[in-house]
């Protein structure tokens, strides 16, 4: 391919701040986004696997940092954020991740588990990308917001999980929300809907061989994803290569949703 093209896909003097950047499709998002050049601000709940990531980057030649933050922790996030903006004078991207599953049945599921979802999932993902989208409109630049939706925000899903469905389906139409809303400010707002991806996320499903086989059976491409086919989607929203594109979900999903 002609590295004009190529070029298309570089993120080179750009800042990427990822939450839930620790493990799973955050992990594999950090180091794609560093490998395309971002300076890459990984966050996460567990300060431990953060750590590991940004030092994993260092260690191959890119620029990584990590912070121990929770995103429903909204004065965490703000003062995390502004030392980014303090260090790099800038905050081009952001790709919203973090999130948690409690699955239950809608009439077992306790009141506290669901707010618990709601608070990470939803409300977590509304302030990283509020407070982003300040940065960036002060700065003037524009930047790209990505969120991790899922299948299960399109879908009824495979298993009881209604809290976890109903705070996808949030972040789906939160995505179109904010990318009209920030348009006018060069900013763009997309989201992905990824499926089950081989990851801890999901292995408490993915361990019971029926169950994986349930899942398969029902992905046209019969398998898994993989972290890194996720993070192939990301880095292409959060790139000039999709500079015309804002409000959309993009499905990565085997064929799941086609059917």
């Amino acid at each position: 391919m002609p590295r004009s093209v190529l070029q298309r896909f570089a993120l080179d003097g750009k800042v990427a701040v990822v939450t839930g950047g620790g493990d799973g499709i955050g992990r594999a998002a950090c180091r794609h986004l560093a490998s395309a050049g971002a300076v890459v601000i990984v966050l996460d709940k567990d300060g431990t696997k953060a750590n590991d990531v940004a030092r994993s980057i260092a260690a191959e030649g890119s620029s990584a940092k990590a912070h121990e933050v929770s995103v429903t922790d909204e004065g965490g996030l703000e003062a995390v954020l502004g030392e980014v903006i303090k260090a790099h004078g800038r905050l081009d991207i952001l790709v919203n991740n973090a999130g948690v599953a409690i699955r239950s049945k809608a009439l077992e599921m306790s009141i506290e588990d669901w707010n618990q979802v709601l608070a990470v999932n939803l409300t977590g993902m509304f302030l990283a990308a509020r407070i982003s989208a300040r940065h960036m409109i002060a700065a003037g630049n524009g930047g790209a917001i990505v969120n991790t939706a899922s299948i299960m925000g399109l879908s009824g899903g495979l298993y009881p999980n209604v809290a976890y469905q109903t705070t996808k389906g949030g972040v789906v139409n939160m995505t179109r929300a904010l990318a009209l809303e920030w348009v006018k400010s060069n900013i763009r707002v997309n989201a992905i809907a990824p499926t089950f991806v081989r990851t801890a996320f999901i292995a408490g499903l993915i361990g019971n061989p029926e169950v994986l086989a349930t899942i398969e059976a029902a992905t046209p491409m019969g398998r898994l994803a993989e972290p890194e086919e996720i993070a192939d989607a990301i880095l292409f929203l959060a790139s000039p290569a999709a500079a015309m594109i804002t409000g959309t979900i993009l499905p990565v999903d085997g064929g799941y949703l086609a059917r």
